[in-house]
């Protein structure tokens, strides 16, 4: 058979795989749900430079009197300095996404080759990387990044390394289990009898059958480091930038509470939660679609 051939079947196996993936994941409501907020949050932060700027979030931008509650000027209300809440939102979506999205790929990317390599190197390697994981796992995530980010700066990109480094741990256990059931069947030794090395093995045999369960760990996984990322910005170790942890740890300095703006605290929480639960739909919805005995129970 041709090379041409033989790429043509892969690519057909493919989308027949890809259909029924989709149809299978169109039979969950909540993922439905789940994907399609997923879709608005995303497309919203990507298209607001073509509407706003990083002038909404200026102190001196304020159009309206402080702590104006929702009206059709400012349909969300405004803050301690007159500012739209909408276009902070609007703009602080961003930042959040960004962090989360990035956070959670560098935490996979991690979980990923400690998972594989402490799984299929059996010998005195596999046993110190997971003795390494253990040890993340038992450090309290949320004060190490903190500690982390407050060492290495307020920036954007050391809030993912800070979030990134400490949440791996529990994905790298869930891909050395995996990967130690893919290793026992009995092909992986064919292929180790016909030559097959370290290499081929982890990226042609294992990363294939432990691709799906990455897939719905890290939906999981990017809810988990939207929450991280709100908390340390409520905490005070920000991003230095706009985001919905910003916004709640400015409520709150400035007493949003004790002035009755509701909306100040409000909006920014419950576009956390959205999105949190949004990605906690697709991440169950996924995890019941390419796990067999999930979808057989189902």
């Amino acid at each position: 058979m041709s090379a041409v051939a033989t790429g043509s079947v892969a690519w057909s196996r493919r989308r027949l795989a890809f259909d029924r993936f989709w149809r299978d994941f169109r039979q969950h409501r909540g993922g439905m749900v789940g994907l399609l907020a997923l879709v608005v949050a995303v497309v919203l932060a990507l298209v607001a430079p073509l509407f706003i700027d990083d002038s909404v979030t200026s102190v001196v931008s304020g159009t309206s009197d402080d702590f104006a509650p929702p009206s059709l000027a400012a349909p969300f209300g405004t803050d301690e300095s007159g500012r739209s809440v909408l276009l902070m939102v609007w703009w602080g979506s961003r930042t959040s996404l960004l962090i989360g999205f990035l956070a959670a790929l560098l935490s996979i990317v991690i979980g990923m080759v400690v998972g594989i390599a402490a799984g299929h190197f059996r010998g005195w390697l596999g046993a110190t990387l997971m003795r390494i994981t253990d040890w993340f796992l038992v450090l309290p995530s949320l004060i190490t990044a903190m500690v982390l980010a407050a060492i290495l700066g307020g920036s954007t990109f050391t809030i993912i390394v800070a979030i990134g480094v400490t949440t791996w741990a529990t994905t790298a256990r869930l891909i050395r289990a995996q990967t130690l059931a893919v290793e026992a069947r009995p092909y992986i030794e064919r292929s180790k009898a016909l030559g097959g090395g370290h290499w081929h093995i982890t990226t042609r045999h294992v990363l294939p059958n432990v691709a799906p369960l990455l897939l719905a760990s890290t939906t999981l996984e990017v809810a988990s480091a939207i929450v991280t990322e709100s908390t340390l910005a409520f905490l005070g170790v920000s991003a230095n930038k706009t985001s919905w942890g910003t916004m709640l740890r400015a409520s709150y300095d400035f007493g949003a509470a004790t002035a009755g703006a509701w909306w100040y605290i409000i909006i920014p929480g419950l576009c956390i939660l959205a999105v949190v639960m949004a990605f906690t739909l697709c991440g169950r919805a996924l995890e019941a679609v390419l796990n067999p005995r999930l979808r057989k129970a189902g």
